[in-house]
């Protein structure tokens, strides 16, 4: 299994690339990017399915152009909120004896602080 492995930090390495602090915008949806680094070599990393989770909501991510590790996505925060913690969960397969098994895999939670102009 993978996420006994990420909580020893054996396999994967999420990096959150997203800033900590945004400026309000009219839209109300603010940009997050994630990189995902794992050394677990039956991963399928074509099967990734990536998104961004805010309290029980889920959204989905998609590759950043040109990159082969990163997504990128958007979360929404509600005009009257100022603060916002969210993580990242990727579903993925990996290769297994008797053929490819689903995982998944959680980043540690972020925080996003809105700015008023």
């Amino acid at each position: 299994m993978l996420l006994p492995c990420l909580l020893t930090g054996c396999t994967a390495t999420f990096t959150n690339l997203s800033a900590r602090h945004q400026v309000r915008n009219p839209n109300n949806l603010y940009p997050v990017e994630v990189s995902l680094n794992s050394r677990q070599q039956s991963l399928r990393w074509e099967s990734i399915q990536p998104f961004v989770m805010v309290g029980t909501e889920s959204y989905p991510m998609r590759p950043t152009p040109l990159m082969t590790n990163r997504w990128e996505g958007l979360i929404p925060v509600g005009p009257q909120t100022n603060l916002v913690f969210y993580h990242y969960k990727f579903d993925f397969k990996y290769s297994a004896f008797g053929g490819p098994q689903n995982d998944s895999a959680a980043s540690p939670e972020y925080k996003l602080q809105i700015l008023e102009k």
